[in-house]
């Protein structure tokens, strides 16, 4: 047998599974692409994390395309993020060419035009989808410190400052509430307060302040608010058994790379928290696609990456799957990296000194191999990946050189029509497209400091219903309104309006996240909530 067959059979033996997988290429060496050895991706593995990397180009987008719809194929939901709005096409099924018979012919694929059910988030509505928005209580104090660029001790007094408004019951559901604390704590009224925090200190506090204000003017306000995103919208099927693809629409907010990667991981915070153990699953119940990693870890604190680590490294037992794609390994911390064992890389470039090493250094992460990996990686072709997964066994499997298949959807954006209607027909506008503003720290401050002591006091003694309220006491009235009276007994057709309207469901999500008048807070400092 000669040494190109004896490679051939080793990865044939080493991708054959029993179980679901995803088909990602075929097998090449000697630069000949072999249809029988097919290189695929155990569904009960993807839990085990993974990483796509490439240099600009080189087909990492198409990569996270046909992982999406084979998934989604299986009944498994996926979320990604589409930065440059190319994978709205995963709504629309794709367009048959010559290039594409070649390639299925060459790779053995089977090849049909097909749509996937796709669902069309925004942040904040801020461009085309339901809007997706997060309360600033949820949100919470480590990760409104990376957006804000905070260093170490203003992070600290920051967290004082929430502390001081879930013991208070003051809600924090936006940045003007937030920002009404602060400026309580800084005033006259609020000085006693403010020394009763201890190590929060008036010009750290100004400082935070002039922070929230400069976020505030580069139109961050769209995203906090009511009614918070639940983040078990993110894992439907849809009726005909397929997994529904979440894509986070962020044209609108490329100018903002560090408020859109840390939403991201406010949303993986917020599902590990809501999630159950499941230990290993036969399939992930979401594969997580985190775009433009980098963003996330650049300049990010050692806690903060400490946090990263330990939910990635966690969240696996809750069956979700996190897959970061980013331009090269080192983009990506250590310790988050040693836990990726699904790896899909795509061509590297070596035109500098710093890109040689970091050529060197991602070669010496692949198990050991036949191809010359460090002449390979920057001779792949477009829509060529060197790839080496985990079995359902949780072994390495032989490095790979593969020709990627397809995708079977549309490989450009959808048709705006085609968006539009998956926006117009889709079960979550209802529940998240109008936007509230109940009573918060921002009213109840502002009746505080504008003359209504008495008044202002007696509301910062009790705790706000989105904070403390027992679960059969709806939201206040707005200012300026008199109460409702409360629903009679007997008119079940506006009880049953009432438990259904979004308001009282972000009320009552919101009266769950604290026991007795103090939030409960998870790894990144986010509320914790019980469904």
């Amino acid at each position: 047998m000669t040494d190109a067959s004896s490679q051939l059979e080793q990865i044939k033996t080493g991708y054959t599974f029993e179980g679901g997988a995803l088909t990602l290429g075929a097998a090449v060496v000697d630069g000949t692409a072999d249809a029988s050895a097919q290189v695929r991706l155990p569904l009960a593995s993807m839990n085990r994390h993974g990483l796509v990397a490439g240099a600009t180009g080189t087909g990492k987008t198409k990569t996270l395309q046909l992982m999406a719809e084979q998934l989604a194929g299986q009944g498994v939901p996926v979320f990604l993020a589409d930065i440059k709005g190319d994978l709205s096409g995963l709504a629309t099924a794709g367009e048959g060419n010559d290039k594409v018979s070649a390639r299925a012919k060459e790779v053995g694929q089977d090849w049909a035009p097909t749509a996937y059910p796709v669902e069309f988030l925004s942040l904040g509505g801020q461009g085309k989808g339901v809007p997706i928005r997060a309360t600033i209580t949820s949100f919470g104090p480590t990760l409104l410190s990376k957006v804000l660029g905070l260093n170490a001790t203003q992070e600290s007094s920051l967290g004082l400052v929430f502390h001081y408004a879930d013991k208070n019951g003051l809600a924090l559901l936006d940045l003007k509430d937030l920002r009404a604390v602060v400026q309580f704590l800084t005033s006259d009224e609020g000085k006693a307060d403010l020394k009763a925090l201890g190590g929060l200190s008036s010009a750290t506090a100004g400082v935070i302040l002039r922070q929230l204000i400069a976020f505030a003017d580069q139109g961050a306000d769209a995203f906090f608010g009511e009614p918070e995103f639940d983040t078990a919208d993110l894992l439907r099927t849809g009726p005909d058994g397929k997994g529904v693809i979440s894509c986070l629409e962020l044209p609108a907010v490329k100018d903002k790379p560090q408020l859109f990667s840390t939403f991201l991981m406010w949303l993986l915070a917020d599902l590990f928290d809501d999630l159950p153990e499941v230990g290993d699953p036969e399939k992930p119940k979401l594969v997580f696609f985190f775009d433009e990693a980098h963003l996330l870890f650049k300049d990010a604190s050692k806690p903060f990456l400490d946090s990263i680590e330990q939910t990635v490294r966690l969240i696996r037992s809750k069956g979700v799957g996190v897959f970061f794609v980013t331009q090269t390994p080192k983009d990506v911390p250590e310790g988050v990296l040693a836990q990726l064992g699904n790896r899909v890389q795509h061509a590297l470039r070596a035109f500098t000194p710093d890109d040689a090493k970091a050529l060197k250094a991602t070669v010496r992460t692949y198990p050991t191999t036949a191809y010359d990996l460090e002449k390979l990686l920057t001779e792949l072709g477009t829509g060529e990946a060197v790839v080496t997964v985990l079995s359902e066994e949780g072994a390495p499997t032989p490095v790979a050189w593969t020709r990627m298949i397809a995708p079977q959807s549309l490989m450009a954006p959808s048709p705006e029509a085609t968006v539009d209607a998956a926006i117009a027909a889709s079960p979550l506008a209802p529940k998240y497209a109008q936007p509230l503003d109940r009573e918060s720290a921002y009213e109840k401050l502002a009746g505080k400091l504008g003359g209504a002591a008495g008044q202002g006091a007696q509301a910062g003694q009790q705790a706000a219903p989105a904070d403390g309220a027992p679960a059969g006491q709806g939201a206040p009235a707005p200012a300026g309104q008199p109460p409702a009276e409360p629903a009679k007994a007997d008119d079940p057709g506006l009880v049953e309006q009432v438990v259904k309207s979004s308001a009282f469901r972000s009320a009552l999500r919101s009266a769950g996240t604290v026991i007795g008048r103090e939030i409960t807070r998870s790894i990144f400092g986010t509320a914790k909530r019980r469904r």
